[in-house]
Order: structure tokens, then C-alpha cells, then sequence
């Protein structure tokens, strides 16, 4: 089974629900959990399936993931695994556009995948937070006989309209799929029946629905048909279509899973990792998410108070006082500091007159300066900020914009490279 199945992720469009993160950056290349990308997620969950035929789909600012991808996931020469990154590309027969939609990508990249009518495609996201075993997918998928599986998973009835919801049968089989429904009425009847929902973790009353999550197991052979004609997307044009034609099945995951594809549910997902036990265990040492090994120091912390805090290798942290923050590489933050509810990328060097990468004379170092006060904000690498600094999103409208700051949903971006002068209250 596992020779046989071959994994697609695909990287996403421009990624302007994570703008200002995107804006250097494709979204799976976007640091995650202080030490992790985006895109060791579906990796590592392919991995640790024993599934290693793994292609990546992207198109915009793809040099940072390209470089993460080359030093992090070097297999065997001898072996039979392969990561292999394609980015848009124009083509005498393809002309100039770039990828249109999901389906659009994998219909412009299937012909470098050499599968057998037989085989399992695997089409994956790059932008969430789960763990799944995706050996128990392809094995519901065999065991329907189905022509696609889509992985679902239950949520409540206020977020449908961020999801496509999959109406299921007794036997999982998927009898419609409604794709980001504006209106609950539109949904009633896709209700998770009762006695499928009294085997799930959640047993509340009150009604619940399956959200694709955008994972979805083809035969090969079926895909290729499906992706004959001009459709764009999966889930507002192949999905909808194959209901009538093909045996659509259906699998329900029960674990953790968080599409974090905008800025407020990537922060809010990052800040739950500090929980005490987090809905999500990066210490699963069964089931790791693998990233770049980094021969980096210890942590230094001098004289601090830290609560609920996530703190990386690299830093140095002297007198300051942090509470619920994910600190990344390298982040340096000095005395008399308070950070509340932030996220730091932290550097991709050590500032220093030897370091290869310095790319500016700036006098603000590295990091953040003494007696700042930082709050609901989000630093991204490389930034500058002064000291007696007072940042926060309070009162700032979303798109507020000033000096390498923006503002959106609710939170404060500090931008890549950005430099924030002494004294300043934002």
C-alpha cells in the first residue's frame, strides 16, 4: 500500500489572509511554534505514515521554503523517497498563467508523477495544525471502494461559512458537499446523525457539522478524469461534481486539527501551544514534526519571570518578565521588557559585526530594547525594536499601517526588517 501512494501539498495563492507574514514568504514557509515551518506539518504527518513520495505545489516567494525544504529533508540516495517542490511555470503548452485554483495546480503537475491507474494521490493542505495517521485514510478509502475520500472533520454551527460541509450517510458516503455556506439553513440537513456523532469525543447537544478539511484521497486514475476539463478548484467545482458520478466517501478524523490560514487564527493557534497541556503536543515523541536541525546554543535566560512561555534555541533574555509568548531562533530581548501575548519570529543571525547575513548599519540592535512594553503582537524576523517601546493593537483599526506596523484582525504585525526607534508608542 505504501509504495503506492503518492502526497501532494499544496502551498496556497498569494496568502493574503497571512499578509504582512506572507508578503516575503509563501505560507508554508511561515515559522510556526517558534521553531517550525508551516509546512513540517503535512510533512512530518506523511513521514511518520511511512509515506515518502511527497510533492509541494507553490508559486509565490518560494526561495525561503525551497531552502528550508534543502537542508531539512535529505533521504537515502539509494531509497525510494523524494520531496520535490514545483513551482508555477510558464510553458508552450500552458501559456502564462499561473496556478488558477487547487484543482489547476495538481492538473498542471500531475504529468511529472509517474502513478499507475491504481494508485492513491493524497492531496493535503499547507496551512494547518493536526496529526493524523494518513495510512488509516487510504485504508477507509479501500475499504468503501470509493473513488475519492474526503477527510472531514465536526465543528460547531457558527464557523460553516469558513469551511466546505460534507453531508454523510450511515455507511459515510458522501451525499452532498456544500462549499463555505453563507446561510445555516442552507446546511440543516447535513446535521451529523446521531449515532455517528455519540462515537466522537464531543457529546455536546447542540448542532454540529463535518467541515472538509481540504484532505483528500484519489485514485489516481479517477483524478485523472476529473481533471480533464477546466475546473478550478476541489472544493467549488471537482467535489460537487463527482456526487452523481462517482463514489464519494467519506472519513471522519476526531483529533485536533486548526486551519491556521489567517493572522488571527495563526496567532491564537501559536499562543494555545504555551497552554499547560495544549490541545496540540508537539512532545509526541512517537509522532514527531521534523524540521531543520540547527546547531544552535541553549536558551539563556537571566534573571527573568516567564509564564506560559515557548522559548527556543538561541535566545537571551535578561530581567524581563514574559507571559503567555512563543519566542523564536536567536531572539534576544532585554532588560526591563514585558511581553504579553506575543509571537517572535526572533533572527536568522546573531547580531554581530561577523555575521554573514547583516544587512544593515541600523544603531537599534537586534531585538527588542530595554524597558519596552509589547502586547497582542506578532514580531516577524530580523526586527529592530528600540527601547521604552509601547506597542499594542488597542484602538487601531484593521489595515492600520505606520513604520513597519500593521494591524489585522485585531493583531499588531511588527513586519520583517522592520526597525521600531526608541520611544516610540504605537
Amino acid at each position: 500500500m505504501r509504495s503506492n501512494v503518492y502526497c501532494i501539498i499544496l502551498g496556497g495563492g498569494r496568502g493574503d489572509r497571512l499578509y504582512p507574514l506572507t508578503k516575503t514568504r509563501c505560507k508554508p514557509a511561515v515559522p510556526l511554534a517558534g521553531k517550525y515551518r508551516l509546512i513540517d506539518i503535512p510533512i512530518s504527518n506523511c513521514l511518520n505514515s511511512g509515506l515518502s513520495k511527497i510533492y509541494i505545489l507553490t508559486q509565490f516567494n518560494t526561495r525561503s521554503l525551497h531552502r528550508h525544504i534543502e537542508t531539512t529533508y535529505r533521504f537515502d540516495t539509494f531509497g525510494n523517497s523524494t520531496i520535490e517542490i514545483f513551482s508555477a511555470e510558464q510553458t508552450n503548452s500552458q501559456g502564462e498563467q499561473w496556478y488558477m485554483g487547487t484543482a489547476d495546480a495538481v492538473r498542471k503537475n500531475l504529468k511529472y508523477i509517474n502513478t499507475s491507474p491504481d494508485d492513491i494521490i493524497l492531496i493535503l493542505s499547507g496551512d494547518q495544525l493536526y496529526r493524523m495517521n494518513l495510512l488509516n485514510l487510504i485504508e477507509k478509502h479501500h475499504e468503501s471502494r470509493a473513488d475519492v475520500t474526503i477527510a472531514a472533520k465536526v465543528i460547531p454551527e457558527h464557523k460553516i461559512s469558513s469551511f466546505g460541509i460534507v453531508e454523510i450517510d450511515h455507511s459515510l458516503k458522501v451525499k452532498s458537499f456544500i462549499e463555505k455556506p453563507k446561510c445555516p439553513e442552507l446546511v440543516k440537513h447535513c446535521t451529523l446523525p446521531a449515532h455517528i456523532r455519540s462515537t466522537l469525543r464531543n457529546k455536546s447537544n447542540t448542532n454540529h457539522y463535518l467541515a472538509s478539511m481540504g484532505i483528500y484521497a484519489f485514485t489516481s486514475k479517477v483524478l485523472m478524469e476529473v481533471l480533464l476539463g477546466d475546473e478550478e478548484d476541489f472544493g467549488k467545482d471537482i467535489l460537487p461534481g463527482m456526487l452523481n458520478r462517482y463514489n464519494v466517501g467519506g472519513y471522519i478524523f476526531d483529533g485536533f486539527w486548526e486551519d491556521i490560514g489567517t493572522i488571527g487564527s495563526f496567532f491564537e493557534t501559536n499562543l494555545m501551544l504555551t497552554d499547560v497541556v495544549p490541545e496540540f503536543d508537539f512532545f509526541d515523541a512517537e509522532n514527531p514534526i521534523y524540521t531543520r536541525a540547527r546547531y544552535l546554543p541553549a536558551c539563556k535566560v537571566n534573571s527573568c519571570r516567564v509564564e506560559k512561555t515557548l522559548l527556543s534555541d538561541g535566545c537571551i533574555i535578561t530581567d524581563a518578565i514574559l507571559n503567555r509568548c512563543v519566542i523564536g531562533l536567536r531572539s534576544v530581548i532585554r532588560k526591563g521588557t514585558y511581553l504579553e501575548n506575543v509571537l517572535m519570529f526572533g533572527a536568522d543571525y546573531f547580531d554581530s559585526p561577523m555575521a554573514t547575513n547583516q544587512v544593515t548599519n541600523s544603531p537599534i540592535p537586534l531585538g527588542i530594547g530595554e524597558n519596552s512594553i509589547i502586547k497582542n503582537t506578532i514580531i516577524d524576523k530580523n526586527a529592530r525594536i528600540g527601547n521604552n517601546v509601547y506597542l499594542t493593537p488597542y484602538g487601531k483599526p484593521d489595515g492600520y499601517e505606520y513604520n513597519g506596523t500593521y494591524v489585522k484582525d485585531g493583531i499588531l504585525c511588527i513586519t520583517r526588517n522592520a526597525e521600531i526607534p526608541n520611544n516610540t508608542v504605537i
